[in-house]
């Protein structure tokens, strides 16, 4: 079996296996899980904060951000794209009675600068008032540049607004940003970064714990954040064999993203490649290019049932989801790779492409 669905699916190394059993534990409600603590204060030198808090899910992580920097009645400028406006069940406004407010994004995945300035509600009491702007990067597989990110973080800061990134892939972002500058992931992980009041960052997505993200930001949120989380449910006692997988994440699997992102690129040329020498799929079949380690692939709605049943007989998994291209219905296919996706995992998805 071939599981592209996401790269949630991962599961422990033996060397992360062995991380967990070692670690030493404690209470960390109380605070005092030496294994958590060190994943926080880590996690936080690495990226150019001054703290951290471990949570059980990057859903959770992100909904502190948004309780934390926002009150009731105030309002979050997001992508209508973004995880934290589309993806997390309205968790903003549900539980946080925070109101987002969504805009549409750019073809590199962007959100316009003036897009964004535009969307701040003048002080007037018909309006929610305006507090934090959301990033997310990458951005269904797309990365935006520091540069761009640090535009964005000046914006709010001159409009008096905090700024919060969903980086549930971070990395994948900073080794794509690293191997087109020649730079180090961690330093462009951290440039990334600059500037904003806080991120979010999945353990377990590319970096392969199997439980976990972390929530990074100034002494004084990250307090208050511990509060919020303890309200959701996310406070955890003995979290450190958890945490110890994440550490491990951190000091081990963070280059190797490029090793996803080598096979998502092979992946998106095989089934582009393939398409070309079919001339019946002329129209019915596009392959998007990667820029990380995920990869679309749209097929004409006609078609696409049989395609999916077809790789899911050669037990190949992906998920998909109903759109419309150039007015016309398509189901775009995510393929995600990951530490537990090889390069002959890719060629299988290959062969059973051009069999279909």
């Amino acid at each position: 079996m071939s599981d592209f669905r996401s790269d949630t699916v991962t599961r422990p190394t033996a060397a992360m296996k062995q991380a967990m059993i070692d670690a030493p534990l404690g209470d960390d409600v109380f605070g005092d899980d030496p294994s958590v603590n060190r994943l926080q204060q880590s996690a936080a030198e690495m990226l150019g904060f001054e703290a951290a808090l471990f949570a059980p899910s990057g859903t959770q992580t992100n909904l502190i951000a948004l309780m934390t920097h926002c009150q009731r009645g105030e309002e979050a400028i997001v992508g209508q794209q973004w995880h934290t406006y589309r993806w997390e069940a309205g968790g903003m406004a549900v539980l946080g009675s925070v109101q987002p407010q969504p805009l549409e994004h750019q073809s590199d995945g962007s959100l316009a600068l003036a897009d964004i300035e535009a969307a701040i509600k003048p002080d007037d009491p018909h309006f929610a008032k305006t507090r934090l702007v959301v990033m997310e990067n990458t951005t269904g597989g797309k990365v935006l540049p520091a540069a761009y990110m640090q535009s964005v973080s000046a914006l709010a800061k001159a409009r008096g607004l905090r700024c919060h990134i969903d980086g549930a892939r971070l990395f994948n972002a900073a080794v794509a940003l690293a191997q087109q500058d020649g730079g180090d992931p961690v330093a462009c992980a951290r440039d990334i970064c600059a500037g904003y009041d806080s991120v979010s960052v999945c353990l377990s997505k590319g970096l392969g714990a199997p439980v976990g993200s972390l929530l990074l930001g100034s002494k004084d949120f990250i307090q208050q954040a511990r509060r919020m989380r303890k309200m959701l449910g996310g406070g955890m006692r003995q979290a450190g064999v958890l945490a110890a997988a994440g550490l491990h994440a951190l000091q081990h699997h963070v280059h190797r993203l490029a090793e996803d992102h080598a096979n998502a690129a092979a992946l998106s040329a095989g089934l582009a490649k393939t398409v070309a020498s079919h001339p019946k799929l002329e129209g019915k079949a596009v392959a998007h290019a990667a820029q990380t380690n995920i990869v679309f692939f749209d097929v004409d709605a006609g078609i696409a049932d049989a395609f999916l049943q077809h790789l899911a007989a050669r037990g190949i998994k992906v998920t998909s989801s109903a759109q419309r291209a150039q007015d016309r219905a398509i189901r775009r296919i995510r393929w995600v790779t990951h530490l537990d996706v090889d390069a002959a995992d890719v060629a299988r998805a290959i062969e059973a492409v051009a069999a279909f």
